[in-house]
Formats: C-alpha cells, structure tokens, sequence
C-alpha cells in the first residue's frame, strides 16, 4: 500500500480551495491556517464552534485510544477496511487517481490506520481524518508516522466539512453524527458512504448493570438519505470479554453512557473485576447518486 497526500481541502471560511505551500495552507482570498508541529491542521473557526473545547475530551480520548489499541474492536475495523477495500475496482497504480477516504469523526485515528493496514500492496489511498475534538485529532497526529504519514489530520466540523465538493471515493461516519447533506456534497457520484451504528443488543450486558432499566429500542429506519441510495447491510457481533478494572473503565468512559449512567450505575460498573458483554454493530452502506 502506498499512501498519496490528501490535497482537496477547502478554507472553512469561504469554501474555496486551499493549497498548501511552506507548511501553511492558504486559499486565494488570503486565509491562512498553519500546519502544527504535530502534523495537524484546525480549521474549526471560532464562529463554527458551540462551546471553548468542543467533542470528547482528553480523558475520553486517552480511554478510547487503550481500548481501541487493545484489540477489542479489530472485527468492526476488519469489517470497514474490507467494505472500502471491495470498491477498488482495479489496483490503483501510478498514473491513477489514489482512493480517497474520509474518516468523518475519526477520533485518534484507529480506524483509518487499520484501513491503510489492510489495504493491498498495490492500492493507493489518499486518507484523510476529522474530529471537532482537538485532543482526538492530537492523539491521531501523534500515532502518525512522520517519514511516512498515513493520513492528513484535521480539527473540523460534520456540519461544515472542509473538503472540496465532489472530492471523495468513500465517507466513513463511525457510531458519529451524520450530516448527510455534507457528505452527498463532498462524495463523488458513486461513492459510498458507510455507517457503522450501534445495534439493538450493543453493549446491553454493560448497559443492564448501569442503568436501573433499559429503554425500548428506537428504531434506526430513518428512511433512504437525500442523495443516496442504498446499497448493503453487513452484521458484526461477537462476545467481548474485558478483564480488569481499567479496561472495563475505559469502555465505558469512550461512550455517552458515561455521562447518562447514574453515579449509582458508574459505581456499579467500577465495582467489576469482568465483564463479558455483546458486541452488535451494523456496517451500512449508502451510494452517492
């Protein structure tokens, strides 16, 4: 696998292309957004954020990043390398286009590395990663490999994605916040979209020590999205068994459930010395028409 920089980037602020030129990306009217030594760029404008530090914090990036790393979701990562990978059509050599990916919420960067992992020696990918959370796109950067960087890392918004319309082979949204309109706009026509969301019996043996009682499961049939048609549905489900306080910590810190859970429920979940627990994902594909 061979790794292309990710260059369609577009200013936050008007819209317009941005070049990279001396580590500082600018656009033809003037803006101009600095790479940081770490290998990131921010271009989340203050007018675009909804509180100082916005997305998951340091803590709950650092507990994501063990848990990730750790393993425990390797089979929902094989499982979107596998769905981007099966839409390379032919090897990608030089003189094509490299596939382009969007992580749309990529937190520290897990899932786009698995994916370059997994890739074929032959492909070329250009990759790139997006999170609003600052800290997660700092601990993504990190990870990075400097001499060979897998990804291009950027601090920005679903909502308003810095990306050049019509750019993209793939958008991944994993367990995130979807903004359907922003990615039909930065899709190419044929490009999928692929939505990992939590299933019904998703983490439910956690959920059942936590919560007093569980809530009737909504449903996630929301209807084809404007843009897209849809094209499969994959399942993964497997047993996960965590052993120990800190692992069992860290799976419920890098969830919401941290903060809707009770501090009776925390308690009750910190008190575990092993937890065996269900996980039950769906890999959804959308077609950009």
């Amino acid at each position: 696998m061979s790794t292309a920089p990710f260059h369609a980037l577009a200013c936050p602020l008007d819209g317009e292309p941005l070049r990279l030129s001396d580590n500082v990306w600018r656009c033809a009217a003037g803006h101009s957004f600095d790479i940081a030594k770490q290998g990131y760029v921010n271009l989340l404008p203050v007018q675009q954020k909804r509180s100082h530090d916005p997305g998951d914090s340091k803590n709950m990036v650092a507990a994501r990043q063990r848990f990730l790393n750790a393993g425990h979701y390797q089979p929902i990562a094989d499982a979107v390398s596998n769905a981007v990978l099966r839409h390379v059509e032919e090897p990608h050599t030089s003189g094509t286009s490299p596939l382009s990916c969007l992580d749309a919420g990529c937190g520290e960067g897990y899932y786009l590395r698995q994916l370059a992992r997994a890739a074929p020696a032959q492909a070329s990918l250009a990759l790139m990663g997006l999170d609003i959370s600052k800290w997660a796109v700092l601990a993504a950067a990190k990870q990075d490999n400097k001499q060979t960087p897998t990804s291009r890392w950027v601090v920005g918004s679903n909502a308003h994605l810095p990306v050049e319309a019509g750019t993209l082979n793939s958008v991944l949204c994993m367990f995130g916040f979807p903004v359907y309109s922003e990615f039909s706009r930065v899709l190419k026509a044929g490009g999928v979209l692929l939505q990992v969301e939590a299933g019904p019996d998703h983490l439910r043996e956690l959920r059942e020590i936590i919560y007093p009682a569980l809530k009737p499961e909504r449903s996630n049939e929301g209807g084809v999205p404007e843009g897209f048609v849809y094209q499969s549905s994959d399942n993964v489900r497997y047993t996960l068994t965590l052993k120990g306080a800190e692992e069992i910590a860290d799976l419920l810190a890098m969830t919401p459930h941290l903060y809707r859970a009770s501090a009776e429920g925390r308690a009750r979940a910190a008190a575990l010395e092993t937890l065996v627990t269900t996980v039950d994902v769906r890999v959804v594909q959308w077609l950009r028409v």
